[in-house]
């Protein structure tokens, strides 16, 4: 029979060693849009973090475009993808996040080379209204979430 004191040792050490190796930043309340920030996540989760750091820098200025997969309704196509577009004002906020991350993997002692982003999630924010007289629209806000992972190196 097992006991609630045993599975609570589980989970702890389990945790542990995964806490070991990965690092977290948290942003709550940004004042960007959800749908934007879903798409961006979803494209940059598991890869490299210089590599996902690249790519925002470049959807910045403009050179690569973040596929739309999922909120792609009347979505020009881009080059070299299909629906796609260039969310300026997203990809800044998460770069600061990214950024971020980076500094409290190196405050952790991981390696910064070999990090890769194994969480990335965007959830709805509180829904604020606009003071005054156009109070009945809301402001979009998003949480997100990063999670970074430092790659295992198998010496085969």
């Amino acid at each position: 029979m097992v006991t609630s004191t045993k599975i609570k040792k589980i989970k702890e050490s389990s945790a542990s060693t995964n806490a070991d190796h990965t690092a977290l930043a948290k942003a709550d309340n940004l004042p960007i849009s959800t749908k934007q920030s879903i798409e961006i996540c979803n494209f940059l989760r598991y890869k490299d973090l210089q590599k996902a750091k690249k790519i925002l820098s470049n959807v910045i200025v403009k050179k690569t475009a973040i596929p739309y997969l999922r909120f792609n309704m009347d979505t020009g196509h881009k080059p070299g993808i299909a629906a796609g577009r260039y969310p300026n004002k997203a990809s800044k906020e998460i770069l600061k996040l990214l950024n971020s991350a980076e500094a409290n993997a190196e405050n952790k002692g991981l390696d910064a080379s070999n990090l890769i982003i194994s969480k990335m999630i965007a959830n709805k924010g509180n829904r604020m209204h606009h003071p005054g007289r156009h109070r009945g629209i809301k402001m979009k806000r998003t949480h997100i979430e990063v999670q970074l992972e430092e790659k295992q190196i198998t010496s085969t």
